[in-house]
């Protein structure tokens, strides 16, 4: 049985993502870690933040444009975001979906920054060797320092998912080691490499990326619920995941490459979700049901006007 919800699966919250970065910086968990969208969140007083360099430059701007494309950039330096919602900004750092987000005020939803966020030239060259879930907690300080971000833990009863290899192989095409995608996505700087994901409307495409980040992007397409990684695949993957959009916004063009080409849900249903995953990537999502880390907000406000 699939792995079902109540409300609307394939209504993306945003309507373009774009996910770009060096592709050691994608690496899936060491062994014997478990990776979900994205289990545990740090903690306010993380024992192993000490560890993970500090971000010394932190720009935070309002992005007013009204645009409803966004991007996350990983950079050399540090990370980029643009046109970023502060909702997204707490998952994206906690690695965790909106239900295990409790107590944000309503504003965190609506309100888009631009945050660029670097570490001191000396600390860069460490960041190559963090794993993906340590290059998320580096935002914690700059949340606490520009939105006086407090919050705590608690644990709830939630209902979960597990994706895991469908009957028989899993269908994905492992990513050609020193691939440089001559016609793949391509970030800011028009090139292309391995480590790039985007997802729109109906439409998952990555190049060269750990089946955590793609369990990481499925958290948004509306499942509303923390989903676990238990397919024990270990390596870098290339995949198109295309299916039946339901009740998503109009097409909206930008991101990478100008955009995603979109879905005609009334001349091409197409498969659910559930049913593309299997059929076209060999994997499967299994309902849940366990005691789950959430976050409580104690609070956060809007940075001053001193961005």
């Amino acid at each position: 049985m699939a792995c079902q919800v109540a409300t609307k699966l394939d209504k993306v919250r945003w309507p373009v993502l774009a996910l770009v970065g060096l592709a050691a910086l994608l690496a899936p968990p060491s062994s014997g870690q478990q990776s979900a969208a994205h289990g545990a969140a740090p903690s306010s007083a993380d024992g192993g933040a000490a560890a993970i360099p500090v971000s010394e430059v932190a720009s935070v701007k309002p992005n007013k444009s009204g645009d409803g494309g966004m991007r996350i950039m990983f950079t050399p330096d540090g990370v980029s975001y643009t046109n970023i919602a502060l909702q997204m900004l707490l998952r994206e750092t906690f690695g965790i979906e909106d239900d295990r987000i409790l107590g944000a005020p309503s504003w965190v939803k609506t309100d888009r920054f631009d945050i660029e966020a670097k570490v001191d030239a000396s600390d860069a060259p460490k960041l190559k060797d963090l794993k993906f879930d340590e290059r998320r907690k580096m935002l914690l300080p700059v949340l606490a320092d520009r939105f006086n971000l407090k919050f705590h833990h608690e644990s709830r009863e939630l209902p979960t998912c597990a994706l895991v290899i469908a009957k028989g192989s899993p269908k994905l095409k492992e990513a050609t080691p020193g691939d440089t995608y001559p016609n793949g996505l391509k970030g800011p700087d028009g090139h292309a490499s391995a480590g790039a994901m985007m997802a729109g409307r109906g439409k998952i495409t990555g190049q060269g990326v750990p089946i955590a980040t793609l369990v990481n992007m499925l958290a948004f397409q509306r499942l509303d619920r923390a989903i676990f990684d238990k397919t024990g695949l270990t390596g870098k993957y290339d995949f198109e995941l295309k299916w039946a959009p339901d009740e998503a916004p109009p097409p909206i063009t930008g991101g990478m490459q100008g955009g995603l080409p979109m879905n005609d849900a009334a001349t091409d249903p197409g498969p659910s979700l559930f049913t593309a995953l299997q059929e076209q990537l060999g994997l499967k999502l299994e309902p849940q049901k366990g005691p789950i880390d959430v976050i409580v907000i104690d609070h956060i406000e809007r940075p001053s006007e001193n961005y």
